[in-house]
């Protein structure tokens, strides 16, 4: 096998992230403001936590201190910028003979640690940014702004690994 099995995973969770930040350029700073009820918070503070959360998984799991960013203050195009250079790094990391039982530890600056596997760490990346990037699109819709087509079978058929064939009859 020349690549890994999680590699359209990670390249869609990137992909997805990228797509939907270029759907909130074009959002007003009142837009971006907008928080709807039983998600994280408005439509920036998701893609700040989303997007910085995805940096901190991968120093988790690379121990690549360069891969931490300072969302909290980052605008839409930096967030971009951060999220499109993860394609690469999540591709290198996933490139290595990863053993998905390694325990993982993530030591935090306040003393605690979060002991995981690499299987856990990256199923828990993922996940996360399923769940962020779902929020914003449910804000999108309550502001009237269509969100962008970012599933799996999108990434795929943007790509060319998905092709629908129309019955023939």
């Amino acid at each position: 096998m020349s690549r890994s099995l999680l590699e359209d995973a990670f390249a869609h969770h990137v992909w997805a992230t990228v797509r939907l930040v270029d759907a909130c350029l074009a959002l007003t700073q009142e837009q971006l403001g907008t928080a709807v009820p039983g998600t994280y918070g408005s439509i920036l503070e998701t893609a700040r936590h989303l997007v910085g959360s995805d940096s901190s998984y991968l120093f988790a799991t690379t121990g690549e201190r360069s891969h931490l960013i300072e969302e909290d203050h980052m605008d839409l195009p930096e967030l971009r910028a951060a999220m499109e250079s993860h394609g690469a790094a999540w591709s290198g990391l996933l490139a290595q003979d990863l053993d998905p039982d390694a325990v993982n530890v993530r030591r935090h600056d306040d003393g605690s640690e979060t002991h995981t596997t690499m299987g856990i760490r990256l199923a828990q990346a993922l996940h996360h940014g399923t769940d962020h990037r779902s929020q914003i699109c449910t804000a999108l819709t309550t502001l009237g702004v269509e969100p962008p087509f970012i599933d799996v079978w999108d990434f795929g058929e943007q790509d060319g690994r998905v092709v629908e064939i129309p019955p023939t009859s």
